[in-house]
């Protein structure tokens, strides 16, 4: 019994022990790093990581006395070799790997570092495709492509491109990442109309035909997504080939900005190639820790400890040592071994010459996963946090211009704020979504020294000017047609193109091709879709801007107005012998002959006591009276007014009769020209669905399948009709002799069918809006700047000018519009005249009874005065003996007045 009890004792103190000596912390714990040591990324990393580590092991509040310890291969910039060194570090059991910073290498290595549960951690690799799904160890501490391609995309955006050459390299990092661009520019309504690929390894030749040919293609705006050259030879190539000009523009993403930051003094040189070079580069705020870490680099620099610049892959490689260096950190102090086990998988894999059997799996893989992605620090690139793809929370971008060999940053962008002249640290980012308006760059200067924003894009001069199609028409020929045996073409359509060509900041090289036979008009569906199918660069011509044609091609601004519009023939030996009466509706009328007694009464009251030629019998008065103002309308009145107050009436009256007699006679005039309808009923539209007429249209117009469709006319009542003479037979003939009661069609036919006709004319009003324009391959850019050009002849009055010089001839037909209700003038129309003259005329009246009765007042006075006088008043007088004593002082002279006004007061100085 004593003999079990002290053998179960010292098992377990052997447990204990055992225990104890497990739980022990490691001297030493490992970690790898695989990378391309003599690269521009490289070189930096390499120091940063070493000083990262030295930093580490320095520092005691860090994994308390447990030495890291840096196992670093060279991957030489190549997938098997890379993928081979990352073997010889995990031969080493290495709890974590660092790097690589070239994406196709870490594809690789991410399905050693799956299998044996070792994290992989990248401060370079920004292939966008090297997501946490496919990838569950990988974790990335430098920004991923999508961002940066989602930056250069709205730096696109900003300045209102629309197509651009990407130049990338032909590996995961190249293709992936423009292929991220060309997504982000779809979203924009942008897209990459070229992706040229470049070789991984530079070859000179073959990079200089790719630029050389890329010459002949229109875009300007060139995307270069290559690896980082410390020579800078692509841009030495493109300078060559004289593509470093000011028609050009030129976007490079974060390659070149480590470049640049990896130059040293002696290359500073290389910077004037770059002249107006846009550069992406990852943004890092400014800290003390990161002043103090530069600082420090200099100085090592000038010991020649360090024999690279900094550039941010070196920040980034220097703050993943310290992420995974506190991970580990966390591992120990939960006293949880550091131990690594055998992989059945390997071990029963028929590996004998590999070896594979002998690596081993990390047990605390998935552990130090969790914890890497719960990192939260501040390192020198400042927050260092994971989001749930691990990839490191981005802080935005740079946008730098190269300017007088140096860079200086325009903006900063934030996927939350779009661009802004402040960094990231200093903004609100609580938006998700931001506009046009609200983003801001600062002044940039392009290649050339220009600093107005370039085009981005120019005619291909391959070798071509543009193929143009024209239709060859067989009728309406004045539109567009060709010259016979020259080969010149010529029409309205053609004048206005080459007007608008010459409003365009460039050459447009072109050669006008016919589509058609010359015999019928042409299907212009089949010519818009020959410029979708690349046929022809653009169509020019009569082409309506209707549904199906926009899904094919883009087309320019209107420069026509198109509507479908009604003509029928007119009757020229009706009319009425009434119709002076017409101009004016009767209420009208009627306040004019009232006018006329009213102005005939004011004028007489107001002359009576001054004019001799206003006084006399009753009937005398009358007619002088009524002559007078009706002698206005012709201004050859015989009596002169003598009255101001009459006088200013008189003028008043004057200028409404000269607007009444003035509008008349135009109104008259209209209704003299506008000739009276046949004995056709239709007025319009309505009157003509309504009826069961035969109606006429142009072969090949869509009046055809507007009027069938849409209005539901049966196709038995459509006639259709190819020329100008057969319009002109058929409406002659008429619905009961085999033509046709109206003819349907757009309104420049129309006009061009008129100009030179008088005998029919366009009825009510077009009921199609509709326009005519140019026809270009879809996103083309000189659709755009031929719209801008339209635009501008419109303003100045060009287009105005080539419509009148080519369809009005000697009058334009649109203005023959005929209305069956012709619009007569109403009192509406000078109600404000005859109210201005009605309070003059009532101002003169109270003006002269006020003056009168003032007069009569002091008449009265002076009559009683006079002792003598019959005529004074006793208190007892009868109201109308007083109106009538008033009225009979009117009808005195006003000389007559005055004179016995005077005659008293002389006899009143001499009896005093």
């Amino acid at each position: 019994m004593k003999l079990t009890v002290l053998m179960l004792v010292i098992f377990l103190l052997l447990v204990l022990l055992d225990n104890s000596v497990d739980c022990q912390r490691p001297s030493v714990v490992k970690i790898g790093a695989v990378f391309t040591f003599n690269s521009v990324i490289g070189r930096a990393a390499k120091a940063a990581m070493e000083l990262a580590v030295s930093d580490i092991n320095a520092d005691p509040r860090i994994l308390n006395g447990t030495q890291l310890k840096l196992i670093k291969e060279d991957a030489e910039c190549n997938v098997f070799l890379g993928s081979m060194r990352a073997f010889q570090v995990l031969d080493n059991e290495v709890v974590a790997i660092i790097g690589p910073e070239s994406s196709p290498i870490a594809h690789m290595i991410s399905q050693i570092a799956n299998g044996l549960h070792v994290p992989l951690v990248s401060y370079a690799a920004t292939d966008p495709t090297l997501s946490a799904l496919q990838f569950p160890y990988f974790l990335r501490s430098t920004h991923s492509d999508f961002y940066q391609m989602e930056a250069v995309a709205d730096f696109i955006n900003f300045y209102g491109w629309k197509e651009v050459i990407a130049i990338f390299i032909d590996n995961d990092y190249g293709r992936n990442g423009i292929s991220v661009l060309g997504d982000e520019l779809t979203e924009k309504m942008a897209k990459i109309s070229y992706k040229l690929a470049l070789p991984s390894q530079f070859d000179v030749n073959f990079i200089t035909d790719v630029l050389n040919n890329s010459k002949y293609l229109g875009p300007r705006v060139y995307v270069v997504h290559i690896n980082p050259d410390p020579m800078l030879r692509f841009f030495h190539i493109a300078q060559q080939l004289n593509m470093m000009t000011s028609e050009y523009v030129w976007l490079a993403t974060d390659w070149l900005s480590s470049t640049l930051d990896s130059l040293s003094k002696d290359n500073q040189d290389l910077f004037s190639i770059l002249e107006g070079v846009i550069v992406f580069r990852p943004h890092t705020p400014t800290t003390t820790l990161k002043k103090a870490f530069v600082s420090r680099w200099r100085k090592l620099q000038q010991r020649d400890t360090v024999h690279s610049g900094l550039n941010v892959y070196g920040l980034y490689a220097y703050d993943t040592v310290w992420a995974v260096a506190h991970a580990i950190d966390k591992i120990l102090k939960q006293h949880i071994n550091i131990s690594f086990s055998s992989s059945g998988t390997l071990q029963d894999a028929k590996t004998n010459r590999m070896q594979l059997g002998k690596f081993k799996v990390f047990n605390g893989g998935e552990l130090l996963l969790k914890i890497l992605s719960e990192t939260n620090l501040t390192g020198l690139t400042g927050q260092i946090r994971f989001n749930a793809d691990r990839n490191i929370i981005i802080t935005g971008y740079e946008v730098v211009n190269i300017v007088r060999m140096v860079t200086r940053v325009v903006s900063y962008w934030s996927n939350h704020t779009g661009f802004s002249l402040l960094p990231p640290e200093f903004r609100k980012e609580n938006q998700t979504s931001y506009s046009h308006p609200d983003q801001k760059i600062d002044n940039v200067t392009w290649p050339g020294g220009m600093t107005k924003k370039p085009r981005g894009w120019v005619i291909a001069n391959g070798g071509r000017p543009l193929r143009i199609g024209i239709p060859k028409r067989a009728s309406f020929t004045e539109f567009v047609t060709e010259l016979d045996k020259s080969h010149n073409v010529q029409g309205y359509c053609i004048n206005l193109f080459d007007e608008a060509r010459q409003l365009v900041p460039y050459d447009v090289p072109s050669t006008f091709v016919p589509f058609g036979n010359g015999l019928s008009n042409p299907n212009y569906d089949a010519l818009v879709k020959m410029v979708a199918d690349g046929v022809f660069d653009a169509a020019i011509g009569d082409i309506a801007i209707v549904t199906n044609r926009t899904r094919n091609a883009d087309f320019t601004q209107p420069f026509a107005a198109t509507g479908l519009v009604i003509v029928v023939p007119i009757d020229n030996s009706k009319s009425t012998p009434w119709v002076f009466v017409k101009p004016f509706a009767l209420k009208l009328w009627a306040v004019i002959a009232i006018s006329f007694v009213v102005i005939a009464v004011v004028i007489w009251i107001l002359e009576h006591r001054v004019n001799d030629e206003f006084r006399g019998p009753p009937k005398q008065q009358l007619r002088t009276m009524f002559l007078f103002s009706f002698s206005t309308l012709f201004k050859t009145n015989q009596e002169k007014t003598i009255s101001p107050l009459s006088r200013m009436v008189m003028v008043v009256w004057l200028f409404l009769l000269m607007v009444v007699t003035s509008s008349y006679t135009a109104s008259l005039t209209s209704i003299l020209t506008v000739q009276q309808l046949s004995s056709s009923t239709i007025t319009g539209i309505d009157s003509l669905i309504a009826s069961d007429w035969p109606i006429g249209y142009q072969v090949g117009s869509f009046a055809y399948s507007y009027l069938k469709d849409n209005l539901n006319i049966r196709k038995s009542r459509l006639v259709s009709l190819g020329s100008p003479e057969e319009y002109e037979k058929a409406l002659r003939q008429g619905p009961k002799s085999g033509g046709v009661a109206a003819i349907v069609d757009e309104l420049p036919y129309i006009e061009l069918f008129l100009s030179n006709r008088t005998d029919f004319i366009i009825v009510g009003q077009p009921f199609t809006k509709g326009g005519w324009g140019f026809a270009f391959q879809k996103d083309s850019p000189l659709a755009v700047d031929m719209s801008t050009a339209i635009l501008k002849l419109a303003e100045s009055g060009k287009l105005q000018e080539i419509h009148h010089k080519w369809f009005c001839k000697p009058e334009c037909p649109a203005q023959r519009i005929h209305n069956p209700d012709p619009n007569q003038l109403h009192l509406r129309s000078f109600l404000e005249l005859f109210i201005l003259c009605g309070v003059f005329s009532l101002g003169a009246l109270l003006l002269f009874l006020f003056r009168v009765a003032r007069q009569y007042a002091r008449y009265q006075k002076k009559q009683m005065e006079t002792p003598t006088s019959s005529t004074t008043l006793s208190s007892n007088v009868h109201c109308s003996k007083v109106l009538h004593n008033f009225f009979d002082f009117i009808d005195e002279k006003e000389e007559a007045i005055k004179r016995y006004f005077n005659q008293h007061n002389n006899s009143q100085s001499q009896v005093s």
